[in-house]
C-alpha cells in the first residue's frame, strides 16, 4: 500500500462514529462483565468493536482485522496477512469505568509488521490524533482547527514524564527517581503516547502487560511526529510477528537523539513476552 494516508479521512470518520456510541453508553449506565484474563468490558467496548470492524470491512474488505474483542486467531493463520487493521475500540475500558474520561478508541493499519496508519480519538474531548507514513501527524479539535505535531527536544531542567493513573510499585519510583524536579504528567489509555507526541511530555515507559493493539496507531502518531516506541533494547515495537499479541515492556520518547539507555537499568530483568 503506496498511500496509506488516503483512507485517514474514512478511519477518522468511523472513530467519529463509534465514539459518540461509546459516549451514549458512558453517559448513561452500563454493566460490567470480566473476560477470562480478567479483564473488564462493557457493552460500549462490544458495541464499539461491532460498529469498527464493519466499516473496515466496507472500507477495505481485503484486509483483515485484529481487534481486541475479535476472536482469538492462531498465528499460522495470522502469519500468511501481509496487512492487517489492529483496532482496540475502547483502550481504557477502567478507566471508562471510573468515570474519569481517559480513554480513547484506537485503530491502526499495519503493513510487514509495521504500523503504517494511525487514528486514536478521545471521545470525552473530542480530540483526534491521525497519522500515515511519509504523512506527518496531526491533531484535530472539534473547533475542526488542525495542528501538526511535532515531538520536543530534550531539556534536562523541563523533563515530563507521563505515566498512568494507577498507584506506583517500588520499581516504577526507582525510575522516576532518576530524574529530580521532572514534572508528572497522568493520564490512561494511548492519550499518554499521544502527549509525547504532541511535545507535551518527553517520556513515557510502560512495563505492565499490554497488547499489540494498544500501541499500533500511537507508534504511527509517534514516528510521524518525530519520536519513538521502542522494547527496552530500544528496537521500534513489530506487530503480528509472534505468537503473542502482548508487547515486551516499551518505552515513548521524543528526542531519539538523547541517550535514555541507563535510565532503563532498574528495568533490565524484565522478560520480554
Amino acid at each position: 500500500m503506496n498511500r496509506p494516508e488516503v483512507l485517514l479521512p474514512d478511519v477518522v470518520a468511523l472513530a467519529r462514529q463509534a465514539a459518540s456510541l461509546i459516549l451514549t453508553i458512558y453517559e448513561g449506565s452500563f454493566d460490567v462483565e470480566h473476560k477470562d484474563d480478567n479483564t473488564p468490558v462493557t457493552e460500549a467496548d462490544i458495541a464499539a468493536d461491532k460498529l469498527i470492524c464493519a466499516g473496515l470491512k466496507r472500507l477495505c474488505p481485503d484486509i483483515p482485522i485484529i481487534s481486541e474483542e475479535g476472536e482469538s486467531l492462531d498465528f499460522a493463520e495470522r502469519s500468511q496477512w501481509a496487512r492487517c487493521w489492529m483496532v482496540d475500540p475502547l483502550d481504557g475500558t477502567r478507566e471508562f469505568i471510573k468515570g474519569s474520561g481517559d480513554f480513547t478508541v484506537n485503530i491502526a493499519l499495519v503493513d510487514q509488521g509495521k504500523p503504517v496508519l494511525g487514528v486514536i480519538l478521545a471521545p470525552v474531548t473530542g480530540d483526534v490524533y491521525y497519522a500515515a507514513r511519509g504523512f506527518g501527524a496531526y491533531k484535530q479539535k472539534t473547533s475542526g482547527a488542525r495542528i501538526g505535531l511535532l515531538v520536543r527536544a530534550y531539556d534536562r531542567q523541563q523533563l515530563t514524564i507521563t505515566a498512568g493513573n494507577s498507584a506506583y510499585g517500588p520499581r516504577y519510583m526507582k525510575f522516576l527517581d532518576q530524574f529530580p524536579g521532572h514534572q508528572l504528567l497522568r493520564a490512561g489509555s494511548s492519550l499518554k503516547s499521544c502527549f509525547v507526541a504532541e511535545g507535551r511530555a518527553d517520556l513515557y515507559l510502560r512495563y505492565g502487560p499490554t497488547s499489540e493493539w494498544d500501541t499500533a496507531a500511537a507508534q504511527c502518531i509517534v514516528e510521524e511526529a518525530g519520536g519513538q516506541i521502542t522494547d527496552a533494547q530500544f528496537k521500534p515495537l513489530r506487530y503480528n510477528q509472534r505468537e503473542t499479541l502482548l508487547n515486551p515492556p516499551f518505552i515513548v520518547v521524543g528526542d531519539g537523539d538523547h541517550d535514555w539507555s541507563p535510565y532503563l537499568e532498574p528495568f533490565r530483568d524484565l522478560d520480554n513476552v
